[in-house]
């Protein structure tokens, strides 16, 4: 038996893995990985896999940065971990100033949480709570996009619209107003991204004129909707929405939890409508990868509508046990560090390029849609007929076989649906990023060559669109 072998049967004697039918595993072999290096994954019988979606979009400057380690270690002699009520350290007040200074002009406090769903709870949360403080108890629901994903925990997923997570869930949600999205892929032939994305904005202006008086605040996904597919759209409806929600006294909360340090071409989206967010939600890249933490930036307006004397019960009481951890905070600084001296928004611009050329060719493969990108995130639509855009029947699971085709060639490709990515690394070399449009090419031949042969539930979840 080789070693890869012994730890895939250990695993499966006592491990419920996430986003995973655990059955599948009869047939699809886990792989358990011993190290990391770069953008380079390796087993146990030391095969290699070229990690393309950042291990769920999270790690920028590749496994085993020895910059980010050494900032771990270092930390990790001095505190390991404190409570954050009543109590701070170097780090969290170090990180939340820089945190400050890079973010767009008015977000002035930092609360942080342990991951990116929990930090979506903290702004639903703080918005209805600040509109009670403020007088305005009636103003408690949210509008959201449709095909949106703000993540697992309850109110996350009120707010989303992946039926796939939500719909097993509906009787634990929040009621919320959907909004058609701006997602660029349904524009009508010959139109614009930005034509679209304006047109789109009538439905959200609607609700808004409607309702403003019920609606607490608006939460997007600035420019990719990840979980959806990496459905895109144009900056225009960020800046449109900013306005509307001024204009309507709604607050807005952008969700750059996949999207934010660099992965839309600049350090944050909303910078590309030149806005700023009421709420900025962060997380994943935040730490490089290392350790799970999230920030939530809001205005001085709302952090002073908590600020009272005890007994108003105006305070923000939510938290977690690791808030602030130190050696999350340490992660987080050395990766500022290296965005700061390395230059990496500038770098990953011939980066973006060569992903763009890599996978140019596919635009005229028979049975792709679309091929999309912003910045360092490509996507790549399956169909079953590129005239009509019709989709393969999830039950078919053709990006299963992607995935598959990819590991044995030695990567890490793992598609949501039907649609296959590239959201890597940023260490990443222009040969990797050809060799990854190599594989992808290979494996999407391969899925839409034939016929599928499909058994199974009516109604199954397709548990390859996972949500990073």
């Amino acid at each position: 038996m080789s070693l890869n072998d012994s730890w895939m049967q250990r695993d499966l004697s006592v491990l419920w893995h996430p986003c995973t039918q655990m059955k599948d595993h009869e047939q699809l072999p886990l792989i358990p990985i011993r190290r990391g290096e770069g953008v380079w994954l390796e087993d146990f019988d030391g095969k290699q896999y070229l990690d393309a979606v950042s291990s769920w979009w999270v790690n920028v400057f590749g496994h085993a940065n020895p910059r980010i380690n050494q900032r771990i270690k270092d930390q990790l002699d001095q505190l390991e971990h404190v409570m954050l009520a009543g109590f701070s350290h170097q780090p969290v007040v170090e990180l939340s100033e820089r945190l400050v200074q890079i973010t767009p002009d008015g977000l002035e406090r930092v609360f942080y949480t342990d991951n990116g769903s929990t930090g979506i709870e903290v702004a639903l949360k703080m918005s209805f709570h600040y509109w009670r403080n403020v007088g305005q108890p009636n103003k408690q629901r949210f509008v959201t996009l449709t095909n949106s994903y703000h993540g697992e925990t309850v109110a996350a997923m009120s707010v989303g619209d992946v039926a796939l997570f939500t719909d097993t869930y509906k009787p634990l949600l929040l009621d919320t107003f959907k909004v058609p999205s701006p997602d660029c892929y349904l524009r009508p032939d010959g139109m614009s991204w930005e034509d679209h994305s304006r047109n789109m904005f009538l439905h959200m202006v609607q609700t808004l004129a409607r309702h403003h008086q019920e609606i607490a605040a608006v939460i997007v996904e600035p420019l990719i909707q990840g979980a959806g597919g990496m459905r895109m759209y144009h900056p225009v409806y960020l800046k449109l929405l900013r306005d509307a929600c001024d204009r309507y006294d709604v607050h807005l909360i952008h969700d750059e939890i996949a999207v934010g340090f660099g992965r839309t071409g600049t350090m944050f989206a909303c910078e590309q409508a030149g806005i700023t967010p009421d709420f900025l939600c962060l997380s994943k890249a935040l730490t490089g990868g290392y350790l799970p933490m999230a920030a939530v930036l809001t205005t001085d307006k709302l952090y002073q509508a908590f600020y009272d004397d005890y007994t108003t019960l105006r305070a923000f009481l939510h938290s977690h046990t690791y808030t602030g951890n130190p050696l999350a905070c340490a992660a987080a600084l050395a990766t500022l560090d290296i965005f700061e001296q390395d230059g990496v928004i500038e770098a990953n611009k011939a980066l973006a390029t060569r992903m763009a050329s890599a996978t140019a060719h596919l635009r005229d493969h028979p049975h792709v849609a679309e091929v999309r990108q912003t910045g360092m995130a490509v996507a790549i639509e399956m169909v079953q007929d590129k005239a009509s855009k019709t989709p393969y029947a999830w039950q078919e699971r053709r990006g299963l076989k992607v995935y598959q085709h990819a590991l044995q060639r030695g990567a890490l490709l793992r598609p949501l649906g039907s649609v296959v990515y590239f959201l890597p690394p940023y260490t990443i070399t222009e040969e990797q990023i050809d060799f990854l449009a190599e594989v992808a090419t290979e494996g999407i031949d391969i899925a839409t060559r034939s016929a599928v042969s499909v058994a199974v539930a009516p109604g199954a979840p397709d548990e390859f669109r996972d949500p990073g």
